[in-house]
């Protein structure tokens, strides 16, 4: 029996039960990976402060996010085909996300449909939105989102044209996959995936399929999505959004100073620090690079959150030392989805909090809420 201690445990499993193309989806970045290196290289550099002779006891991770009580500053990323990871693997994240008491985000390129989702959970949950060049679709699914009751959306902006994966393109994803002779081979030997793929129904876009018109088979599809992303997508896209949203407003994709001021402008409750996992443009800064200075430059106007490169409750703890006012997770809760499904995003959750608290309770610091930059090494 493999004993999982931390989240690099958790991926060496899900790299055995995955297909590879599902898992070189969510594990590589773009071009030469250099940014999605760098992103956890960047984290991996920044060291604490270790303080002794505190009085550690008593602590929490308890804080909020845009209003909402959370057990720990963490949210769960908007992944694309996340129901290929695991069967059903949207709503599964889900429900671990909300008996763990942190939101899930559920993605426009999502298995599981919106529908899907809220009719297996009992809490609100956050919903991630690309602009389309059908404005009126992407109105559709605001509609859509606000009848399942998600308390808010999270506008991805810096996917107006696909960063190219080099690995994605080599592996023909597609999904479902494509029986071709190297994927058949592949499924040979990961019986457990096919075995869960084979109980569920749900092996397509979710909120697209059946919900567009002129879309009925695979092929079209998946060139319907290829052609869709908005490149006109700009900061006015952003008021169009909040006339069709009424609820909490969260913009993620933000790497740089100058759009974080721009961000601050359109009245939005949070920004996400981001670069897309090292997905989009590669030879960018890392995210934690930026951080810093984005949350001096925005201070309390707006609402920081960071993402792109967390592995382990030290780089919670970084990020929020840094200034960021909680975090998201993708890669660390889709290697548990993959690996064991709902139990194995819980057992990621659970060795996230724990790293969490142990490396808090060994910085001296007894409340999430009071950490900063006076516990990094500067």
């Amino acid at each position: 029996m493999t004993v999982v201690t931390d989240v690099a445990d958790m991926q060496a499993l899900a790299r055995r039960r995955v297909p590879k193309m599902f898992y070189d989806y969510a594990d590589t970045g773009s071009w030469t990976q250099s940014t999605y290196r760098e992103n956890e290289a960047a984290l991996q550099r920044q060291k604490l402060r270790q303080r002794v002779a505190c009085n550690i006891d008593n602590r929490s991770l308890k804080t909020t996010m845009i209003g909402e009580d959370v057990s720990m500053p963490v949210a769960l990323a908007p992944v694309g085909i996340t129901g290929m990871q695991h069967a059903d693997g949207e709503i599964l994240a889900a429900q671990a996300a909300e008996a763990f008491g942190v939101p899930f985000t559920l993605s426009t390129m999502s298995v599981c449909s919106i529908e899907d989702v809220a009719a297996h959970t009992s809490k609100p949950y956050w919903f991630q939105l690309y602009v389309m060049r059908d404005r009126g679709f992407s109105e559709s699914l605001m509609r859509r989102a606000k009848d399942a009751g998600c308390s808010a959306l999270v506008l991805t902006l810096d996917l107006q044209v696909l960063g190219q994966r080099h690995q994605d393109i080599k592996n023909g994803l597609s999904t479902p996959p494509k029986p071709k002779p190297n994927v058949l081979v592949d499924l040979l030997f990961k019986p457990r995936w096919c075995w869960n793929m084979m109980k569920t129904k749900r092996h397509q876009f979710g909120n697209i399929h059946g919900h567009v018109s002129g879309v009925d088979d695979m092929s079209s599809l998946s060139e319907w999505t290829a052609s869709q992303f908005d490149p006109t997508l700009d900061w006015s896209s952003v008021e169009w959004v909040k006339k069709h949203w009424d609820r909490k407003l969260i913009l993620k994709g933000i790497n740089d100073v100058e759009d974080a001021k721009l961000a601050v402008e359109t009245g939005a409750d949070a920004i996400v620090v981001s670069n897309h996992g090292g997905r989009q443009l590669d030879g960018a800064l890392a995210s934690y690079e930026v951080l810093g200075d984005i949350v001096d430059a925005v201070g309390d106007k707006i609402e920081v959150h960071f993402d792109s490169g967390i592995r382990s409750g030290q780089d919670i703890f970084k990020a929020v030392a840094m200034g960021a006012h909680s975090t998201f997770i993708g890669r660390a809760f889709v290697y548990g989805l993959g690996a064991m499904g709902k139990p194995g995003v819980t057992r990621v959750l659970e060795i996230l909090q724990k790293e969490l608290d142990v490396t808090m309770g060994l910085c001296g610091e007894t409340d999430i809420t009071k950490v900063g930059r006076h516990n990094l090494v500067l």
